[in-house]
Formats: structure tokens, C-alpha cells, sequence
């Protein structure tokens, strides 16, 4: 693995590169590699110089901290054989390590948390989705199974919406997210709190790791294994790479996804909206008294068919957009309880489809849609236009009706399913039903 020194020093002073032993200097917390490479930038010095001195002290003439000295710092700079050994190991198995020198370092961690983001993140994928944004999902790993099958149709819909999910990977509302976008063609941004090089080969990753549709981060050794205070320091980096966030469900004053919850409260990263729980004694309704939002079902809709370009700058109840006011519980949720697909949630580059969003588009389709058609009754319309002469292929349908991947696969999917949309295969391509009594 090719590593700058600047790189190989961040990582020497503030990563494990194995199993602890008795005695071992412990490597640098990012609050305390914020303090020690600001002091270095201030006496006009890199990391890597570290490495190119034989007299650690004498470089640090000046430097007065109490929990860093000079000889922590030598003890953990002399660790270069088995950060060799360890970064081997790591890219026999697909891993790279990223660190806040590197350009593609997410500017989102460096904006929000300044000099407590993370110097190093290992990871496994696609680290262009980092710093894309998207809606992050988290929630308790004991979870019902009416609240699983919400969460991957949650999953799902963001996928639609051409948007990244966002979740730490925990076993329960993390994992279903994450398999329920991935499920629809969709983009995932996982943060691990332990066991990245595990993840990175299980079955249920690989493909899309493979395929470019998620990436698997850590700011821990990707041999880790489970801590809770590694899982309560990495719900920042949740909310922090996101646009907005929903909780599906926590307990009060207890656990990671409440703790989470309140951090992103208080300093206000991004919007927080809370599925309603009819049980009132989860923490969902007390995330709300502090100042989160009840996820609505009706108020917004993704609007991916007509892509508009702008989105106005004071509307004040799109869901991911600016900071909503407070609205009133809803009486159901975004997805109903029994899994069918609802209205989705639309993102920070999307406006609401209002009615006369829906009246304009529906101007544009032959056969003129009935008045209040949705969105997938105006794709089906569109898709029977579109294969009159015959079945057409998943890349003839992205450039006739103007759609993203996820989005038409998820209609596809859908209209198969209904008997609306007949597949053909060798090759693999769609038509609408001639049915006209299912059009």
C-alpha cells in the first residue's frame, strides 16, 4: 500500500496497528492530534518531519501538554515494522487508510468537527460516495419486526430517490437500512464501530463493494473488536457525513442511538426526525420534547422523476432542507407497517412536488394523465409510450424517459410485481402490460 510519510506519521501516532500489549503507548485521540498538529503547523513543521529526526525531544522544544510528550510520541513513531506488516495485511484484503491530508478526506468531518475529526479512516469501497451526502438511519439493534420491514422499505425509497443511506451497520435498524437500499440498486455509506475487515469480505457486502455502491469506514483498527465507547464516539461521523437524519427508534436516556440522537441535538449538525412509536415508553417522543421532529408521512414527496434543478431557498417544510419547525405527530408512518411503499422522502437537491409540479409534468406525457396522478402512474404512462414498437432495454429506458438507475429499477421492480410491467428475457428488457384494464 502507497502511503505519503505525511500519511505514514499521522497513522503511526494515531492508530493501533494490532493487538495492545502490556505497556504500549496509546496512540493519539483526535482531540489530541488536533492540539499537537496545530502546534506543529504553528512552528512551520509537518508530521513527517517526525519521521526524518533521530531526536524526537529535541524537535519538540517547546511543546508543554499534559497527556503528550516526547517520549509517547517516540515510542509510538517506532512502531514502523508493524505498521508494514499491518498495512500488508490490510491490502491483501481490499482495505485503504485515509487520512485528512489526503484530498478525497470528507470535508463534511473537517467543517463540522474541526480538529476533532478523525486523522486516520480505514475503509473498504467506493470513498467517492464520503462526501456525498445522504440520509442517515440508525436505531437500536433489538427492534420489532413491524419496525425491520419499515426501516428496509425506508432503505429502499432513499435508494430511489438516488440518495446515499447513511448507518452505522449494527445488527437491527443500521443493517436493515443499509441491505434494503442496497437491495434497489442503491448507494450505502456504512461507518463501523468494530470488525471493518470483516465486513468488507462477508457475503452480504462484497457484491456491492465490488460493484461501487457502498463504502465501509472505520476510524478504528479494522481488526477491531466491539466497544461501547468506540460505538458512542462513532455516531458523530453518522450524522456528520449525512444531509439529514431519522430515528426509528431509541430508548430513553440509555444506549448509542439515544446518546447519538442528543449529540446531533445539541450541536445541531443536521435535521433530526423521529418515527412515530405508538409505545410510550420508547425514547422516540422524548427525542422529540428535546427539540427532534416527527417524521411526516404526506408533507413531501422525492420529485426523482422531473429532477428539477432548484430548490426554493425558503421553503419551510421540505423535509432535508433547511431547518423545519416543529410539527405535530403523525396519526401513521412514511411506510406503512405492512411494507408497501409510500411516499418517499425527498433530498437536499430536490423541491417538493407540489400540485402544480404534478399538473406541468403531467403536460408532458402522452396519453395525458388523469388529474392528481402520481409520480409511477405517470412513469407507467410514460414507459407505454416508450415500448409500443416493442420491449426496451434498462439502458434505452435511462435515456428515453430521463430517470436514475435506482429509481426505474425500483418502478420496474414494483409494475412486475402489479402485472403492470412484463420482462422479457435474452436480453433482459421491459414493456408495459397491454392490459389497458391495469393502465
Amino acid at each position: 500500500m502507497q502511503m505519503s510519510e505525511q500519511s505514514q506519521a499521522v497513522l503511526l501516532l494515531t492508530a493501533w496497528l494490532g493487538k495492545p500489549s502490556k505497556g504500549e503507548a496509546k496512540p493519539l485521540t483526535p482531540g489530541e492530534w488536533g492540539r499537537f498538529a496545530l502546534w506543529l503547523k504553528e512552528q512551520g513543521r509537518s508530521p513527517e518531519s517526525l519521521l526524518n529526526t533521530r531526536d524526537v525531544p529535541a524537535l519538540l522544544h517547546g511543546w508543554n501538554d499534559r497527556t503528550i510528550d516526547a517520549t509517547r510520541v517516540q515510542q509510538l513513531l517506532e512502531r514502523g515494522a508493524v505498521m508494514g506488516i499491518a498495512l500488508e495485511k490490510w491490502e491483501r484484503a481490499g482495505l485503504w487508510v485515509m487520512t485528512r491530508s489526503d484530498p478525497d478526506y470528507p470535508s463534511r468531518l473537517k467543517r463540522l468537527l474541526k480538529t476533532t475529526a478523525p486523522a486516520v479512516l480505514f475503509g473498504s469501497g467506493n470513498r467517492k460516495l464520503l462526501d456525498r451526502g445522504g440520509i442517515a438511519v440508525v436505531g437500536s439493534r433489538d427492534i420489532t419486526p413491524e419496525h425491520l420491514a419499515f426501516t428496509q422499505q425506508l432503505g429502499e425509497n432513499i435508494a430511489s430517490d438516488g440518495k446515499s443511506v447513511v448507518s452505522g451497520g449494527a445488527r437491527g435498524a443500521d443493517e436493515a437500512a443499509m441491505l434494503g437500499a442496497l437491495a434497489s440498486d442503491g448507494t450505502v455509506i456504512g461507518i463501523l464501530a468494530d470488525g471493518l475487515l470483516r465486513a468488507s469480505n462477508s457475503a452480504k457486502y462484497r457484491p456491492s463493494l465490488m460493484n461501487g455502491n457502498l463504502v465501509l469506514i472505520s476510524p478504528f483498527n479494522p481488526e477491531a473488536g466491539f466497544e461501547p465507547g468506540n460505538a458512542m464516539a462513532r455516531n458523530k461521523y453518522i450524522y456528520c457525513l449525512a444531509d439529514a437524519a431519522v430515528v426509528i427508534n431509541a430508548t430513553k436516556d440509555k444506549g448509542g442511538t439515544w446518546s447519538g440522537a442528543i449529540e446531533n441535538l445539541k450541536h445541531g449538525w443536521v435535521p433530526l426526525w423521529i418515527k412515530s412509536n405508538a409505545d410510550r415508553s420508547s425514547g422516540n417522543a422524548a427525542l422529540v420534547d428535546k427539540g427532534g421532529h416527527w417524521l411526516p408521512e404526506h408533507s413531501v414527496s422525492f420529485g426523482s422523476l422531473t429532477r428539477a434543478a432548484t430548490t426554493p431557498a425558503a421553503e419551510p417544510d421540505s423535509l432535508f432542507g433547511a431547518k423545519p419547525s416543529s410539527v405535530s405527530e403523525p396519526a401513521s408512518p412514511l411506510v406503512s407497517e405492512a411494507g408497501a411503499q409510500a411516499t418517499p422522502i425527498v433530498g437536499t437537491d430536490e423541491p417538493r412536488v407540489g400540485q402544480s409540479n404534478e399538473q406541468e409534468l403531467a403536460a408532458v406525457h402522452t396519453p395525458e394523465p388523469a388529474p392528481n396522478l402520481d409520480l409511477y402512474e405517470c412513469f407507467l404512462l410514460k414507459l407505454d409510450a416508450a415500448t409500443r414498437d416493442g420491449p426496451a432495454t434498462i439502458e434505452t429506458l435511462l435515456k428515453e424517459l430521463d430517470l436514475v438507475k435506482p429509481q426505474l429499477n425500483a418502478w420496474l421492480k414494483r409494475g412486475v410485481l402489479e402485472k403492470r410491467v412484463e420482462k422479457k428475457a435474452k436480453p433482459v428488457s421491459y414493456n408495459a402490460s397491454r392490459n389497458s384494464s391495469l393502465l
